[in-house]
């Protein structure tokens, strides 16, 4: 027996393993959106001394972390995390969300994307079952996860991210998993054209920068993924999910008016939501809108 019988006998089983492998995922990816962003900053900070021509300080002397080694420590106080200290959500509630070390509190951002990355994780794996396409979400849906936890905080959406997103759903759709290889091409192009002359012209009328060239990138990503029959749905979803959102928090105060709104975790969301659920949503409202 195969493993793929073996899984598509114990369908609980499968659904299982995957959770369990998205809460240490989860784990990971809260690695990733705490460190790429700084190694990208010292990288930045590196190349301008270079240019300027002037030593770099002191603070640059020491090579950036990597993603995976050194170990975690506090950042508070550096204790060094052990592994039983770093088990994805009972590690938390064991330590009663402060380090064992310096009792600082631990932010609840750790346990809710080891969560938020469990469920997702789940819930794709519900949707395509024990197949490909499977395998092929799960790295859709980590990569967009990360993309909005940096976005969020840092108003980043790194290239090391969404450049091989972008080359992963053109690779996947000439299998066609989601897509035609024409439809996913189309895709790319006609995301990333998009926001461009969204941008340019939005800059033309007011002068001002409204969005990010990384949101280019990443709406040119999920069209590669979806297809560009799904551009219509995903940056609907996006724009009317992001206005109510952004307005909410405005006038909450939470948001100053002036403040900028991160636009890629609202595209990441709709991409998600498509990739899954795009065809079925789009069935309904034309059949609705035929009434």
């Amino acid at each position: 027996m195969s493993l793929v019988e073996f899984f598509s006998s114990q369908p609980s089983l499968f659904h299982t393993g995957v959770f369990l492998a998205g809460l240490a995922l989860g784990s990971f990816l809260n690695v990733v959106m705490y460190r790429m962003p700084r190694r990208m900053q010292q990288e930045w900070r590196r190349d301008c001394c270079a240019l300027l021509n002037v030593p770099p300080p002191a603070d640059l002397a020491e090579p950036a972390p990597g993603l995976v080694f050194p170990a975690s420590r506090c950042p508070q106080c550096g204790h060094a995390i052990p592994p039983w200290e770093n088990v994805p959500v009972i590690s938390y509630l064991l330590l009663r969300g402060k380090c064992s070390s310096c009792r600082q509190p631990i932010s609840m951002r750790y346990p809710l994307v080891e969560l938020l990355t469990a469920t997702l994780s789940l819930l794709v794996s519900l949707r395509f079952g024990v197949s490909a396409q499977t395998i092929a979400a799960l790295l859709f849906t980590w990569s967009l996860i990360a993309l909005s936890g940096i976005d969020l905080e840092h108003q980043l959406l790194p290239d090391d991210i969404t450049y091989p997103l972008l080359w992963l759903g053109l690779l996947v759709n000439i299998f066609m998993l989601f897509a035609g290889m024409i439809s996913a091409l189309l895709g790319a192009m006609a995301g990333y054209l998009v926001l461009w002359i969204v941008y340019h012209a939005f800059r033309l009328l007011t002068g001002k920068e409204g969005m990010g060239f990384g949101d280019f990138k990443l709406l040119a990503a999920l069209g590669a993924w979806n297809g560009v029959q799904m551009l219509p749905l995903m940056l609907v979803t996006a724009s009317v999910i992001g206005a109510l959102v952004g307005t909410t928090q405005i006038l909450t105060g939470r948001q100053q008016r002036s403040q900028p709104i991160p636009f890629g975790p609202y595209l990441a969301l709709a991409g998600w939501v498509a990739l899954l659920w795009g065809p079925q949503i789009t069935a309904a409202y034309v059949t609705w809108a035929g009434r």
